[in-house]
């Protein structure tokens, strides 16, 4: 198989407080390697606050390292996130074109795929509405509906295998296991264990900002299950 990217001994510090230059330095991630494969589902499992989510903006060149190697392939790498970049003055069709952009889809292919989008977010009565007057439910569905139409070489999740009511979620979930299953290059970080058993290829284990362990699905999470 081709490595798409590979990190070496990377590494990213914050500052406490309010002032970014004056703060007190602390690391949430110190030393973190690992490599992901052409077509491969690399899952990333840690307990919450060890850097899991600051890993990916990382990858996804959101947040430059302080330390480390990064090599990409020249793949382009995208969270999955969701709400992004949503006003709630704009209508939902309105957020849509904008934060569809944001996560880098091409506007001319959110106009075209605009009644498929309204469509899977289950929102034909609401869409031309102001986005304030959404329930959290109905702005969870257009944010699904809006990032899965951004297209990236490696596809990020970070915990939303499932948004919205429980026929939704199914849905959603789904969709996520389908493109997961596809020839995608997806990294993936969830709490579930089980998820993570039946999705994945390999699993990097994080903590406190360091891959303690990494490899063979089975042999990481049964060690990881053990400690936690």
């Amino acid at each position: 198989m081709t490595a798409v990217l590979s990190l070496e001994k990377v590494g990213v510090a914050f500052r406490r407080g309010r002032n970014p230059w004056r703060g007190e330095r602390y690391w949430a991630l110190r030393d973190v390697s690992l490599t992901l494969q052409q077509g491969e589902t690399l899952g990333i499992i840690g307990r919450n606050g060890v850097g899991k989510t600051t890993l990916l903006k990382v990858i996804a060149g959101i947040i430059e390292p302080d330390k480390g190697v990064i090599r990409n392939s020249g793949v382009t790498a995208s969270m999955l996130s969701l709400q992004v970049g949503f006003v709630p003055l704009l209508t939902g069709r309105e957020n849509a074109v904008l934060s569809g952009m944001l996560l880098g889809a091409p506007r001319r292919q959110l106009e075209r795929n605009m009644e498929e989008l309204v469509a899977f977010a289950e929102l034909e009565d609401f869409i031309d509405e102001p986005v304030a007057s959404y329930s959290a439910g109905m702005r969870a569905r257009l944010g699904f509906s809006v990032a899965m139409q951004a297209d990236p070489d490696v596809l990020l999740i970070d915990e939303v295998l499932g948004v919205g009511d429980a026929a939704f979620r199914k849905k959603s979930s789904d969709e996520i296991h389908r493109r997961i299953r596809s020839n995608r290059s997806v990294i993936l970080v969830s709490h579930d264990i089980g998820t993570m058993r039946k999705l994945c290829d390999r699993v990097v284990w994080i903590e406190n900002g360091v891959s303690r362990m990494q490899g063979d699905v089975r042999q990481v999470l049964d060690a990881y299950e053990a400690e936690i």
